[in-house]
């Protein structure tokens, strides 16, 4: 009997509860992998494994479906698409030496790894009712025979690990495991043997790395291997398996050291402030965390209400990360590419679709979450369906994700949350996200302890300067920027917001493996007050080849992000920019330009100089507004490129089609070895030509400092005034004993303060403010006040990370 998916969903809710339920304690109740325990790993009764397998499929089709409901045709009708497409290339001859042509010889890791992912495509159709291959003997004979041939030919305990270790240790793996859950009634004893051998011999448990043992796996590979784990005690009836899988999340084998539910203060994991690191230094909650979040709902799923329940009660450090670390990053249902690592250079894993995979996940997570969560969960998730409709959820979900879509849809009890607001730091990963009701507004910076970019296996091969200061401005209007071909067509070398030593660069990430580079500045991250107003600042040093230094600082209030730079200098004898915008327009847009109320041409080719622009405005996006005495240079081009020109890795090479988009680039030319250059611009996100102009008279925002030893503005309609320090120094009557980012907000009687270190090198900052102090209303345990004519803080900033410290006080 099918399992449906209302029981699935029934099933799945045991999970929050159970969770909810066990005491404090050790991890759960369970025991190191191998001790027998009356929490699963004993032998498992005749209904349990069964009735798991029927929900692993259940998990992977959708369960008891209606393929003709209406919500759902399209997408039974994609997977038919895909599948037939696959069917009709499957080689099927006795004499074959691969199951595609494309993935010869079979033996290489790529291929062997991409031919089971094919044919868990081909299984998931077979077992999806309303399919042209559902229940087809001929396609369930020819898989059986498939997967024999490639455990013969390519993965098989024989062999020895070459290449790419994923391959090895879980994209085949994974794949054959779902394949044979699919399968499982036809596949014949021994085949299920052997196959449950070679996953015994590459992913034996979810601790280590196979190829590395003294390796822990940690984050997404640790949730990802635990599937696979699982799985494999279920087809096996092994519960000591099934129980070292579920052991395995939280970390038994090592007392919870590399626990998937415990916050970090390093490497890879969920930190406090909602950041989420992989590879030890790179912020990938868009990418891994997503894959990390989808494995572990999968397995709480799983194992709900069996003997091998996850009921380690740290599960709520995921429960709080949908909302502290995910929620945050998510824009209209797409994911920011700022956190999603070298998989931009991937052409069929846009944010769109990294996006949708995170409203899945947590779609799945929700149906056994504890009620508070699942209510607040459903709710967002309501919101990024019915908002996103450039690229709709059901044109990118499977029958089980859009299954649980249609259920929160459908449901007139939820009512979508609107768009997310806030401002956040994410100073362990060195990123910044501000949301406005109609735009968002992130910066991908890095330091010695966040990677600049991580490139590899032919990955992300143009990544020089995605985090340097890269400025990703998202608009409700427009959200397919950067997932419509902007990476492989934008100039890389003129990313919004970056400033470069305009040199060539050679490909990265050619050979095997994957690396990071960390620059060697210290300064990156900032202040938040009110959860509304950000200074931020980045130091700037170029990577190896180039001797460009920079002090850059972005100042983030209600409706604009002021932009400073100062102390450019560089003596490599080469130009050095920085760049204003760099907006995709599509295939063939012509947004108008206006220039000081001039209208600029809008044909392709056309450039421009402006030595005193006061301000600029683009049709569709919003105004930029120059305060300093910078040369603004503008340019229209089409550019061309292709998906292999920044990927050519063994399983998400991208096409060797050229694609070709129109772009409006605004930047500012600093010269030729620049000696104490700077900048200053502020952009207005939406905001119309006359309210360009009218900014750029009034000027509510004013640039009072921007030197090497300190950057500042003021806003003086709403009292705020915004300081980066770099040493020592004052700045609109603020003083600091030292590096630091200082927000000081004054309303009334109501004083409110928020310090942060950036560079995280002193152990206390004293900030002394240019007006009265009475009282302490209330103030962080680290903020100590001294009331009096000018007010004084001590801010113990030692060991804090870079986050920020709070005072409100009263005049």
């Amino acid at each position: 009997m099918r399992l449906t998916r209302r029981s699935l969903l029934t099933a799945a809710a045991a999970t929050g509860a159970a969770a909810l339920a066990t005491p404090a304690g050790p991890a759960h109740a369970a025991t190191p992998t191998g001790t027998a325990t009356p929490t699963g790993t004993g032998a498992p009764t005749e209904a349990d494994v069964p009735a798991l397998l029927e929900r692993a499929e259940a998990l992977l089709t959708g369960g008891d479906l209606d393929p003709a409901d209406p919500d759902l045709a399209a997408a039974v009708t994609a997977l038919d698409t895909a599948a037939r497409a696959l069917w009709e290339t499957l080689d099927r001859s006795p004499a074959r030496t691969a199951l595609w042509a494309d993935l010869a010889p079979v033996a290489d890791p790529g291929n062997f790894g991409q031919s089971y992912t094919r044919l868990r495509t081909l299984a998931i159709a077979w077992a999806t009712p309303g399919t042209t291959l559902t229940a087809d003997s001929a396609v369930a004979d020819a898989l059986v025979a498939a997967l024999r041939f490639t455990h013969d030919a390519a993965y098989n305990p024989a062999r020895r690990e070459t290449g790419n270790w994923w391959f090895w240790e879980i994209g085949a793996p994974r794949a054959l495991m779902d394949s044979a859950v699919l399968l499982r009634h036809r596949l014949p004893a021994a085949d299920l043997t052997d196959y449950l051998s070679v996953v015994d011999r590459f992913c034996p448990d979810a601790d280590r790395r196979t190829n590395a043992p003294t390796l822990a796996e940690t984050g997404a590979n640790r949730a990802d291997k635990a599937v696979i784990v699982a799985l494999r005690g279920l087809l096996g009836q092994d519960a000591t398996k099934i129980a070292s899988a579920r052991d395995a999340l939280s970390d038994v084998r090592d007392a919870g050291r590399n626990s998937l539910f415990r916050y970090v203060a390093s490497g890879d994991g969920f930190y406090e402030d909602g950041s989420f690191v992989q590879h030890g230094a790179v912020a990938y909650t868009g990418t891994y965390g997503v894959v990390l979040l989808g494995g572990i709902a999968q397995l709480l799923s799983l194992l709900a209400g069996s003997p091998w329940e996850v009921a380690d009660p740290d599960v709520s450090v995921l429960y709080e990360a949908v909302e502290r670390s995910f929620t945050p990053v998510i824009f209209e249902g797409l994911m920011m590419d700022a956190v999603r690592g070298r998989a931009v250079s991937r052409e069929r894993a846009g944010d769109h679709r990294d996006g949708a995979a995170a409203v899945a996940a947590i779609l799945l997570l929700a149906t056994g979450a504890p009620g508070t969560y699942a209510t607040r969960w459903r709710a967002l998730a309501k919101g990024w369906l019915t908002r996103n409709r450039t690229t709709p959820f059901a044109a990118l979900a499977g029958l089980p994700q859009l299954a649980l879509a249609k259920d929160v849809l459908d449901d007139d009890g939820v009512v979508a949350r609107e768009r997310t607001g806030g401002l956040h730091v994410f100073a362990d990963m060195d990123r910044v996200v501000h949301h406005r009701p109609r735009w968002a507004y992130a910066l991908s910076l890095s330091s010695k302890r966040i990677a600049a970019y991580e490139a590899g296996n032919g990955e992300n091969l143009h990544g020089w300067y995605t985090g340097d200061g890269m400025a990703y401005l998202y608009d409700t209007d427009d959200p397919a920027q950067f997932n419509d071909a902007f990476w492989p067509t934008v100039d890389p070398y003129r990313l919004p917001g970056t400033t470069v030593d305009v040199r060539q660069r050679t490909d990265l990430g050619t050979g095997g493996g994957t690396s990071t580079y960390r620059p060697a500045n210290t300064v990156a991250g900032g202040s938040v007050l009110h959860d509304r107003y950000g200074a931020v600042a980045m130091e700037l040093i170029g990577a190896p080849g180039s001797t460009l230094r920079a002090k850059k600082s972005w100042f983030l209030i209600d409706d604009a992000v002021i932009s400073l730079g100062a102390g450019i200098i560089a003596t490599d004898g080469r130009t050095v920019e920085t760049v204003v915008e760099n907006r995709n327009l599509g295939r063939d847009g012509r947004p108008r330009l206006v220039i000081d109320g001039a209208r600029q041409p809008d044909e392709q080719g056309w450039s421009g100089r402006f030595d005193r622009a006061g301000w600029a405005h683009v049709e569709g996006v919003g105004g930029y507004v120059f305060p300093g005495a910078n040369a603004l240079h503008a340019l229209r081009e089409e550019r061309s490129g292709t998906w292999r020109d920044i990927n050519t890795g063994a399983d998400t090479a991208g096409s060797t089609t050229p694609v070709t988009r129109r772009y409006l680039t605004l930047w500012i030319d600093h010269g030729v070895s620049p000696t104490g250059a700077g900048y200053a611009h502020a952009l207005l996100p939406g905001a119309s030509a006359t309210a360009t102009a009218v900014w750029a008279r009034s000027r509510p925002v004013h640039v009072v400092a921007n030197d090497a030893a300190v950057q500042a503005v003021e806003a003086r309609r709403l009292g705020l005034t915004a300081a980066n320090f770099w040493t020592a120094g004052t700045a609109a009557g603020i003083s600091s004993s030292g590096p630091a980012s200082v927000l000081v907000l004054r309303r009334g009687d109501r004083i409110s303060v928020a310090v942060s270190d950036p560079g995280r090198t002193l152990a206390t900052v004293a900030v002394e403010l240019p007006f009265r102090v009475r009282a302490v209303v209330e103030a962080d345990d680290s903020v100590g006040v001294t009331p009096g004519r000018r007010g004084r803080l001590t801010v113990a900033v030692g060991g804090s990370r870079g986050h920020t410290h709070r005072a409100e006080l009263t005049q």
